[in-house]
């Protein structure tokens, strides 16, 4: 079983908790959760599925009834909070919290990098823009960025960008990307760090409005009336159209300027549109 560090859903890992005791022995939930001090045989299955939830008091006795002690017990119950939390920056803050755990103990978190990567816009400009200016120096990829960050900035996005292997160095020390494109994948973690992506890059599109010339950014849009057939296959079409712009954009070694693209397709009616 994986080190509770490297978890990031607590009610995984109760589940594969209980499966790796059943697997060695006649354990049974009644074993847990009695451990636990809980009086319904069933009530950690029924966690472990997302019916029921944990009190912090709770969190704190089934840690101690799996073993977990200190920094571990500490990081269980930081999951706990995590699954519970509501508001997206609630969230990151206890998530870094986890990192913070996991980091001064050498574990390394899976969707640590992914969320680090998608949480500031920096990562990914620079990403593409080290890359197409080879030999250049913090300061000058800090002034080439907009809008215009620090060096330091620069050099600190840079350094985590080699440490997660999302870029490299080749022989001459010019930065090259070992991947073409990242995309997210399906982790628990990883949509809090990119709506939090998806609000700074909303809010430099509107600046882009009045601070870039119209023959170098295009804006256009669309108000429709739709089914929710219709949405589905919006959405495929969607998806399509970002696999063929990837291609597109990919398909050339060089790079002349660093680009975003957002594709927003979002309601402006409630669902009450029909019964009105």
């Amino acid at each position: 079983m994986k080190d509770v560090l490297e978890y990031t859903n607590y009610r995984q890992y109760i589940a594969d908790y209980y499966a790796e005791k059943k697997a060695k022995s006649a354990f049974t939930w009644q074993v847990l959760t009695r451990a636990a001090g809980f009086s319904s045989p069933v009530y950690l299955k029924y966690v472990s599925e997302g019916r029921f939830n944990l009190s912090e008091d709770a969190a704190a006795r089934v840690a101690s009834a799996m073993g977990l002690e200190n920094y571990e017990l500490d990081y269980f119950c930081e999951m706990v909070k995590f699954d519970h939390a509501k508001k997206d920056e609630e969230k990151k803050a206890i998530f870094n919290k986890m990192l913070a755990i996991a980091d001064i103990h050498k574990v390394r978190i899976i969707e640590g990098d992914s969320f680090r990567y998608f949480e500031s816009w920096k990562n990914p400009v620079l990403r593409e823009l080290a890359p197409a200016m080879p030999g250049a120096k913090p300061l000058a990829l800090a002034k080439a960025c907009r809008p215009e960050v620090t060096a330091a900035e620069v050099s600190e996005s840079l350094n985590f960008l080699l440490k997660s292997n999302f870029l490299q160095k080749d022989e001459n020390g010019n930065y090259v990307q070992t991947e073409k494109s990242i995309t997210t994948g399906p982790m628990d973690v990883t949509p809090l760090a990119v709506r939090g992506m998806h609000r700074q890059m909303g809010e430099f599109a509107l600046d882009a409005i009045e601070g870039v010339s119209q023959d170098e950014r295009h804006f256009s849009g669309l108000t429709l009336g739709v089914t929710r057939s219709a949405y589905d296959e919006i959405v495929q079409e969607i998806a399509a159209f970002r696999k063929k712009i990837i291609a597109i954009a990919t398909r050339d070694d060089e790079t002349d300027e660093v680009y975003r693209l957002n594709v927003q397709f979002f309601p402006m009616t409630k669902k009450s549109v029909k019964k009105g």
